[in-house]
């Protein structure tokens, strides 16, 4: 887990054309996403068709995520972040448990950009997975070069769950997706990029990223 300074981002939505501005307070981050070998260390299970330890883990639903960390949490002796229903009926977050969690959507951006402010924090090819050389399918995490602040594979590869709800007014339920994945042409993997699934989507090029909060 990566160290990440506090900050302000902007976020913006082309459908509604709204823009908002977040405060993103310290916090941790995952330097690459769940992989294979966490994810099946955790659950027992190894979901989609990446057989390498290194992949990413895909075909995981946002409940999945949430699922895998309070798992985590709970075998570290932390806090789970969530507080789940039965059924998937509905979560909630514990801001204040100190447990692994979903980044919300500013804190990703803001973790993403890390200090940049262009679509992307260097040149495509050499920092993401994407339609025009991944072969379509997903790589090893780690393979591509990193951000300012040592977080790989922020763009491309798979897609990230997030926290947050996108439009509840219009999408209902249906949670933020970010970065772009390994199908993905090169205008959808961008920092500002924003995509929405049900959460209980599970596909070949969506997966997530572990985060903390830090003591205040």
């Amino acid at each position: 887990m990566l160290a990440v300074p506090p900050g302000r981002v902007t976020l913006s939505d082309r459908r509604t054309r709204r823009d908002w501005t977040v405060e993103v307070a310290p916090f941790e981050l995952a330097a690459v996403p769940v992989t294979q070998a966490l994810y099946a260390r955790v659950t027992g299970r190894r979901p989609g068709a990446a057989q390498s330890d290194r992949s990413p883990v895909e075909s995981v639903s946002w409940w999945d995520a949430l699922r895998f960390c309070n798992t985590l949490s709970e075998s570290e002796g932390l806090a789970p972040s969530y507080r789940l229903h039965g059924d998937e009926e509905g979560a909630e977050w514990e801001p204040a448990s100190g447990g692994y969690r979903l980044a919300t959507e500013a804190e990703w951006e803001h973790a993403c950009r890390a200090g940049t402010t262009g679509a992307r924090y260097g040149t495509l090819d050499e920092i993401a997975w994407h339609r025009g050389n991944s072969g379509e399918r997903p790589h090893d995490v780690g393979g591509r070069r990193p951000n300012a602040w040592g977080l790989y594979d922020m763009l491309g590869n798979v897609w990230e769950w997030c926290w947050d709800l996108y439009d509840p007014e219009v999408y209902g339920t249906y949670r933020v997706l970010r970065g772009g994945g390994w199908f993905d042409e090169h205008w959808s993997c961008r920092a500002s990029v924003r995509r929405r699934s049900h959460p209980t989507l599970r596909i070949d090029d969506v997966g997530f990223r572990l985060a903390r909060s830090l003591p205040r």
